[in-house]
């Protein structure tokens, strides 16, 4: 049978658009070295449309197809002979938030090393999201002020949301240390301005690009912060600041001292699970304002 791509990656990076800006680096840094062919990205159909968008600016480097029927599900089922015949080879990373090698390592690293590279030996500045910014047009969404602080405090994982209160003294501090205003996505309700829906990636991208810094406990947004050389707090609980920022020399990390949960907890299981983040948001506050404030000094 006549082999039509020489490389297939199945699950193409993932479904969010935080897995999608590193595993596109990954692919863009392999190119860079020599290292990998064009290749073709499988890609989950329950991928959201701005991971969409972010996809369709890699095409210079990448294709990118549907997953098959029948090779999307949970759990992953075995991959068909006559669809990996069709590939000199199939690198499958369909269910990579369960994959040991993932946890605990940096999210480049394990996507460099599944495309063969040795992470280490693959310079610093092609392991940060430098594949990104010359290829999308960014626009600054309208009724914005000039210049602001950008607030990030909900993400798609609720382990990882800040706490109501916790956002209004945050904003609080924020508005107190610097004259600029603090743009959120969060709760407008304490301050802050609200931050418009952002209609496509290129918004989203002019939304922080146009910050004079940003304080995040989404991490998409704190890689679109290394993306565009914004200045970004990051704000980790289930996860170490290392797997995600290492190489981001912008960025400054704090870490909420939740307790009793598995390290790198993915997704959560209980009520139990929530509750202990729920604690550390308390413990950790002295800590949290701490950051904040060497921050923004």
């Amino acid at each position: 049978m006549r082999k039509t791509k020489s490389l297939a990656i199945l699950n193409g990076f993932g479904r969010s658009l935080g897995d999608g800006i590193i595993g596109l680096q990954a692919a863009f840094a392999a190119q860079s070295l020599a290292a990998l062919p064009r290749p073709m990205l499988f890609c989950h159909p329950a991928r959201s449309p701005m991971t969409q968008q972010l996809l369709d600016l890699a095409v210079d480097f990448v294709d990118v197809a549907a997953l098959p029927d029948g090779l999307a599900g949970t759990p992953p089922q075995p991959i068909p002979v006559d669809f990996a015949a069709r590939f000199a080879r199939v690198i499958d990373i369909r269910d990579f938030a369960f994959d040991p090698a993932f946890c605990g390592v940096a999210m480049i690293d394990y996507f460099l090393a599944k495309l063969g590279l040795q992470p280490e030996a693959v310079p610093v500045a092609l392991r940060r999201n430098s594949w990104l910014a010359p290829r999308v047009t960014r626009r600054v969404p309208a009724g914005l002020p000039d210049r602001y602080i950008l607030f990030c405090p909900r993400t798609s994982m609720p382990q990882r949301d800040i706490p109501g209160d916790v956002q209004a003294r945050l904003v609080a501090m924020m508005r107190s240390m610097r004259s600029l205003p603090v743009v959120t996505q969060g709760a407008a309700d304490c301050g802050a301005i609200a931050a418009p829906e952002c209609r496509d990636i290129g918004e989203l991208c002019g939304l922080v690009a146009n910050a004079a810094m940003i304080v995040s406990t989404d991490t998409a947004m704190v890689h679109l912060a290394d993306a565009f050389a914004r200045p970004c707090l990051s704000i980790f609980t289930t996860h170490a600041p290392e797997w995600r920022v290492r190489d981001y020399p912008l960025n400054q990390s704090v870490r909420m001292p939740v307790r009793g949960l598995p390290e790198a907890l993915e997704f959560v299981r209980s009520e139990a699970d929530l509750a202990a983040i729920a604690a550390a948001w308390v413990v950790g506050r002295e800590m949290l304002e701490a950051a904040v404030r060497r921050f923004m000094a």
